[in-house]
């Protein structure tokens, strides 16, 4: 079943590539000036100059007909290549029998044919070849009925029977006229088989358009068609064509530089008609996706088909030569124009497609070099493939520098390889880092700070490298020739590449001093508080030597919450806001070797504040009071853990002389605030 798909899919496109190039042909050939070379060569005595709107109307009707054999249904088609085929039988059979009467009556010999060993090879030879048209006819028509096509043995039955010569050839010429009655009759009988089609095509279309619109029908069609790989394969098969023409021509075979020239101007041939331009566009589509393919095959292997990309298709690629021949009007250039645009289109291609490798080995090259995979192999991969990318974009704008003239749209072009090779040096030295930070068996305290650093430097470079565009083209705009499109390709150019960037790089800058200053407003761990907490940092899983601890009482690496505070301002843990400004921890979050740093004067007004407000909950309702008074613990040295001076270890002595004092000065408080409780409960810890 599944080679029948295959044969089925491999007819689907096959077939309708004819089609195809019947369009090709008839939008090449102008009729018009057609008839004015045969009006000039024949003095309007041509009596094909007198058949000129006859010739227009067959003109259209071929391209009626192009487009009904395109867009027939795959059994129909297959069924009508078996018609002409059929025909092409049967013409073949009429050529053998005439080409048999042909030698008899040039031989003249009438006698029996097996005293002439000539007539007797000739006969053999005939009534083999019209056995085997025969047969062929009778099996591409699917039919026992070997008789219809036996109407050209008739020559060889009368010369068998030593009939005259002269009676074979109307012998000949009646065998030839029965077979096409025969044809005839069958074209009579099927005549009204278009018209069915045509109507019921018209009526599926009419429900489709009705029940899901005119979009889902257009996919369909595309689907169906497969129309990428089949204009592909048209565009294939007319480049092979104008390479064989080139060579069958040329006795020498052209040198290496006559090569390129060759390439392009074959190149240049294939693509001026919109038909070809759009089997174009989709070869190099394919193209770009079996470079981008190798690609990830090269740097993950088989894994990389388990999850594929749908961004890197090569569609970006063949939409870019796409829009950039309309915009330049390729098709209606001279061979020679359209080779030399054609030439910087496909530079262009080229660096979308290394700019495309780039976006799939970025993240792999640095999910590399910050695992722990000791596998040389593909570290050789990532590595090899990043200096390609490296190289390659800066050894093609050198090329293209060499040939052609600087100017405003080639500067354009070059910075995109420019840019391509900046940031790939930028991945290469993040690369550099990750490894260097594995080989040293311990995490880098500043790594973040020198990757970010790294980013924004070749950040930078690409900014400047846009604004030098931009600034090139206004200079070229302000003081050379002013043209609208130029005009747009700047602005455009330098909102998307200067302003946008611009923008981006302000909003990162802003994001990353917003996240050290909450960082840097936080309490330190000390080593007390650390032995106390004794578990590893959530967010990146490795012990902590040193910490600082959230508002909500959570340890954490000040560099991993930094990287977190980029992405959102919310505790990793319990998704609580984090603030600027420093808070107080709930009790239940602090170890008690961590109430043994409070200050004074900030614990006093804490617990003041709270009993007072216990004492106004309390006269409004019992049960929130009693409830407040066992949630509540007036202990100040709650408040004290996240100060942002800690006390060091050699204080504790104070720090616990301190704390009898502070528990005094609440059990008096308590005691004043006792009395004013409607149940007569003393709100006491």
């Amino acid at each position: 079943m599944a080679m029948r798909a295959r044969m089925e899919a491999v007819l689907n496109v096959g077939l309708r590539v004819p089609s195809i190039m019947l369009l090709e042909v008839l939008y090449r050939w102008d009729v018009s000036s057609f008839f004015q070379k045969v009006q000039r060569s024949s003095l309007n005595n041509n009596p094909l100059f007198q058949y000129k709107y006859l010739a227009l109307y067959l003109h259209y009707v071929g391209y009626i007909l192009s487009l009904v054999l395109l867009t027939l249904p795959r059994q129909h088609l297959v069924r009508l290549y078996l018609y002409v085929l059929t025909a092409l039988l049967l013409f073949a059979g009429h050529q053998l029998s005439r080409d048999y009467v042909r030698g008899e009556l040039d031989s003249g010999y009438e006698g029996p044919l097996y005293l002439d060993p000539l007539s007797t090879n000739r006969f053999t030879t005939a009534l083999l070849g019209q056995l085997v048209v025969c047969t062929l006819c009778s099996c591409v028509m699917q039919t026992k009925q070997i008789w219809l096509f036996s109407a050209h043995l008739l020559p060889l039955v009368a010369r068998l029977c030593l009939v005259p010569l002269e009676t074979i050839v109307f012998i000949n010429r009646f065998a030839m006229i029965f077979t096409g009655l025969e044809v005839l009759y069958f074209l009579a009988t099927n005549l009204l088989v278009p018209y069915n089609l045509a109507k019921t095509a018209y009526r599926e279309l009419a429900q489709v358009v009705e029940v899901y619109g005119l979009l889902a029908l257009g996919m369909s069609l595309w689907n169906q068609l497969v129309l990428p790989v089949l204009f592909m394969c048209f565009w294939l098969v007319l480049f092979a064509l104008q390479i064989y023409t080139y060579f069958s021509t040329r006795d020498q075979p052209p040198s290496r530089e006559r090569l390129l020239f060759l390439f392009l101007t074959s190149i240049a041939e294939c693509c001026c008609t919109p038909y070809s331009l759009l089997g174009l566009v989709f070869t190099v589509s394919f193209v770009a996706l079996g470079v981008l393919t190798l690609c990830k095959f090269y740097l993950q292997g088989y894994r990389a088909f388990m999850n594929d990309n749908a961004m890197h298709r090569g569609m970006t690629e063949g939409i870019t030569l796409l829009i950039l021949s309309v915009q330049t009007g390729l098709i209606e250039l001279q061979v020679i124009h359209r080779a030399f645009l054609l030439s910087i289109i496909l530079f262009i291609v080229v660096a979308s497609i290394l700019q495309s490798m780039l976006e799939i080995a970025d993240p792999i090259v640095l999910a590399l070099g910050a695992s722990r995979d000791k596998s040389l192999w593909k570290h050789f991969r990532a590595v090899s493939l990043c200096l390609f990318l490296l190289v390659f974009p800066a050894y093609m704008s050198y090329m293209i520098c060499q040939f052609f003239h600087m100017d405003f749209w080639l500067l354009i072009i070059i910075s995109s390889s420019i840019l391509t090779s900046l940031q790939v040096l930028g991945t290469l030295l993040i690369y550099v880092l990750f490894m260097v930070e594995e080989f040293r068996k311990a995490p880098v305290e500043n790594m973040d700070e020198v990757i970010y650093y790294v980013n924004g430097t070749y950040r930078l470079l690409e900014f400047l490298v846009a604004l030098c565009v931009v600034a090139y083209g206004v200079s070229e705009t302000l003081f050379g020739e002013w043209t609208v499109m130029g005009s747009t390709i700047i602005l455009v150019h330098a909102y998307y590449n200067v302003w946008l960037r611009a923008q981006l790089g302000w909003q990162s800058f802003l994001l990353r001093r917003d996240a050290v200053h909450k960082i840097q407003s936080m309490p330190t761990a000390s080593n007390l508080q650390l032995q106390q907490h004794n578990d590893i940092c959530s967010i990146c899983y490795q012990d902590m030597k040193s910490a600082v601890i959230t508002p909500c009482g959570h340890f954490f690496h000040a560099g991993c919450l930094k990287k977190w505070l980029y992405v959102q301002e919310t505790c990793p843990l319990c998704h609580g806001q984090l603030k600027s400004h420093t808070q107080s921890p709930p009790a239940s979050e602090i170890s008690p070797a961590n109430q043994n740093s409070p200050e004074t004067e900030q614990g006093e007004s804490t617990g003041e504040l709270a009993t007072e407000e216990e004492a106004q909950a309390g006269q409004s309702s019992p049960n929130l009071e009693t409830q407040s008074s066992l949630e509540y613990s007036p202990e100040p040295e709650v408040e004290g853990q996240l100060s942002e001076n800690s006390q060091e270890e050699s204080e504790e002595c104070d720090s616990l002389t301190h704390k009898e004092s502070v528990e005094g000065q609440t059990e008096e408080l308590d005691a004043e605030q006792a009395p004013h409780s409607s149940t007569g409960v003393p709100l006491s810890s």
